[in-house]
């Protein structure tokens, strides 16, 4: 009967922060989504609209580890609705259309939120079911890579309302998000310290910094290869001559494929390991990429599912290897492989945006097809940690429902 006890509540508050990341993450979606409107309506060019994609994800980078450094000393729960209304408000503004300085402003506000969400969620959800927590933090990516997927088709649907009607309409997953993550985020609060930073176990395993290191430069290969599809996939089905439609329909199913994808990730490595998981997923996504640039377009849609799976089996994995090979600083290394790593590879998204000015896109996208060669062969050394013991299930305060 004891077991009984937690799992409703654990599970309950497990699905009320995969939920909230869904809400969360429709924001990153919206930023690539945002790409063809921009182009198309605010005639920038293809290195000025891949530079909005740059301003959320380098802003990412910079400022996220630091809040997981935050999170390591000092919990902060009440963080997370606080970030998500932040995400959301961004992206509303650039409704505003105040001009392209402005547009970016309001999209690295959006970016700020997100880079605050991720490593207090990501270690309050590793903390609130105890153990090795491998399968909640798949079902928490599972509900960011939902909102990535449902991202392409909210923006059309926002942008189809006359006015600025369907700007307001994208700041509702905001406030969705607000809801779902206040109940958990309050129960951590409740159950935490007043105040200092939280001691590491006594029995605490040692770190492995080389081997973190490397898992990061995994991890940057990864994000290059991803956002750079994220970012010009629809803008280069609309070039073989699909309309935009077709772009928003194959933008979905690269952000479908990766929903997907997480959630195989965890099945995947409770069979073969987290390390051998990982580096056959990215040699699974060379062909899929390469489909995606020289098959014919109705194969396209597919091909985009099938890489996005590829390269976000790995996803969730990637988070707890890093808090095993950091273990006595969990929110560090989720700020890392959630937000540094993953941002740094929008840095290459004016670069594609650039060479595919000077040449063409498919030019601009062919190293998108190779690069998972090198992130298979950097995982292949990785070891296979020991799962570090974190601490078990944050319990109710009392009243707690």
């Amino acid at each position: 009967m004891k077991p009984v006890i937690r799992t409703t509540p654990v599970r309950r508050r497990t699905a009320a922060l995969s939920a909230g990341h869904a809400c969360v993450d429709v924001y990153q979606g919206a930023v690539a989504a945002l790409v063809p409107f921009l182009v198309a309506e605010r005639a920038y060019g293809y290195a000025a609209a891949s530079g909005i994609v740059l301003a959320a994800s380098l802003l990412s980078s910079v400022v996220q580890p630091l809040f997981g450094m935050l999170a390591d000393r000092r919990p902060m729960p009440w963080l997370i609705p606080l970030a998500t209304c932040a995400a959301g408000l961004g992206i509303a503004l650039v409704g505003l259309d105040a001009g392209y300085p402005a547009t970016v402003a309001a999209v690295a506000l959006s970016g700020l939120g997100v880079a605050a969400y991720h490593p207090a969620a990501a270690r309050l959800v590793r903390t609130t079911v105890g153990g090795t927590g491998h399968t909640a933090m798949s079902w928490f990516a599972l509900g960011g890579n939902t909102g990535f997927a449902c991202a392409p088709l909210l923006v059309a649907g926002a942008l189809a309302a006359p006015g600025p009607a369907g700007w307001c309409l994208l700041a509702l997953p905001a406030a969705l998000g607000v809801l779902l993550n206040r109940p958990p985020a309050r129960t951590a609060a409740a159950a935490s310290p007043a105040a200092g930073p939280e001691k590491a176990p006594a029995t605490a395993p040692e770190e492995n910094r080389p081997a973190f290191l490397r898992l990061c430069l995994v991890v940057i290969v990864r994000s290059v290869v991803f956002i750079g599809l994220s970012t010009f996939v629809a803008l280069y089905v609309r070039e073989r001559g699909g309309g935009e439609t077709a772009g928003a329909v194959a933008l979905s199913a690269l952000f479908a494929g990766s929903a997907g994808g997480t959630l195989l990730g965890g099945r995947l490595a409770g069979r073969w390991g987290r390390v051998t998981t990982v580096h056959r997923a990215y040699a699974a996504a060379v062909p899929a990429v390469a489909g995606i640039l020289f098959l014919p377009l109705p194969l396209v849609y597919p091909c985009a599912a099938l890489a996005a799976a590829a390269l976000y089996v790995p996803f969730s994995l990637q988070v707890t290897l890093g808090q095993d090979y950091l273990p006595t600083r969990m929110g560090t290394a989720g700020g890392v492989t959630l937000g540094l790593t993953v941002s740094v590879g929008g840095l290459a998204s004016p670069l594609i945006g650039a060479a595919a000015d000077a040449a063409s896109l498919r030019v601009a996208l062919v190293p998108l097809a190779v690069l998972p060669v090198l992130a298979w062969a950097l995982a292949r050394r990785l070891p296979e940690p020991v799962s570090a013991a974190v601490p078990g299930p944050v319990p109710e305060p009392d009243g707690a429902a």
